[in-house]
């Protein structure tokens, strides 16, 4: 049997280490990374792997895209899928950064414990993304969006960021997000005003919302945080909560990043995996991460 070989194609200047372990760890004999890829070299490059192998060897040959950008990651896998020319074809899976995996984890993790404690569904509820304009926070956004929340991606400095954001991926995905802005606790606790989610993607290592902050969410049901350094992005959930009952904030229910990234992780191998065992090319997003994570969950 031919040897497996991952082609890890990445617009930043260096791949993740973390992509790079999973792959290995999911069973890819050969990785191969390239950096400082430009969308308009991922045609080329995706047949220059599907055509030096033979119909047995495109089994055995994946592309992961990585970066950073939700937007620019759809479309080199949607570049790579048009340069496949049957029989030649290999599956392709997109996670720039992790946040699709994150993400979906993240809200696969919510979505349980919205069901479990109040008997909820995305699609009764609205949603704050705070860090909702980073990766993990847009793919977050998007998501849930899609999955029927009100949801609102919530940035720390501006509003005009935070609504060009949402604007520009519900043209993307068809999501229906909004943007807001959230410098300091007063700004934080007007937006609680009939939320019943809360998701913080912030910055590692910074505490984004006090229990003080979370006591005045009167509607606000379930929680969760992907911030795994000290302070905990939202005070009073650890790392390892799954579903706890948030430390001074009564009736309202926590996930942790440990938690969450557990799931994120056993969703980012299962899919890695599934590319060494398809027997059709699969070509992998957040919403094959999303589906992944709510049935590991």
């Amino acid at each position: 049997m031919k040897r497996s070989i991952l082609h890890m194609l990445d617009p930043m200047p260096h791949n993740s280490p973390f992509d790079i372990n999973m792959a290995v760890d999911a069973g890819f004999d050969v990785l191969m990374p390239y950096s400082n890829v430009k969308l308009d070299n991922v045609y080329g490059l995706t047949q220059d792997a599907i055509f030096s192998r033979g119909p047995a060897g495109v089994k055995r040959t994946g592309i992961f895209i990585g970066g950073r950008d939700m937007a620019l990651a759809m479309d080199m896998l949607k570049s790579a899928k048009d340069a496949m020319v049957p029989p030649f074809e290999i599956s392709v899976f997109a996670d720039p950064s992790g946040a699709f995996t994150t993400a979906a984890a993240l809200v696969a993790c919510v979505e349980r414990e919205l069901f479990a404690k109040h008997n909820k569904k995305l699609s009764d509820c609205k949603a704050l993304v705070f860090g909702g304009t980073g990766p993990v926070g847009i793919a977050t956004g998007v998501i849930a969006s899609l999955a029927g929340a009100d949801t609102v991606l919530v940035d720390h400095l501006s509003q005009a960021i935070a609504e060009d954001t949402a604007k520009e991926y519900n043209r993307h995905f068809n999501s229906q997000l909004t943007g807001a802005k959230a410098s300091d606790n007063v700004e934080k606790i007007a937006l609680l005003e009939g939320v019943d989610i809360i998701f913080c993607t912030a910055k590692a290592g910074i505490q984004v919302l006090s229990t003080e902050v979370l006591k005045q969410g009167s509607q606000l049901k379930i929680a969760g945080d992907v911030n795994a350094v000290p302070p905990a992005g939202i005070e009073g959930i650890k790392s390892n909560d799954f579903g706890a009952e948030i430390a001074g904030v009564e009736g309202v229910f926590g996930v942790g990043a440990l938690a969450v990234g557990n799931i994120k992780y056993r969703s980012q191998q299962a899919l890695l995996a599934s590319m060494l065992t398809t027997d059709k090319p699969l070509y992998l997003d957040f919403r094959d991460a999303f589906e992944k994570a709510k049935k590991i969950v």
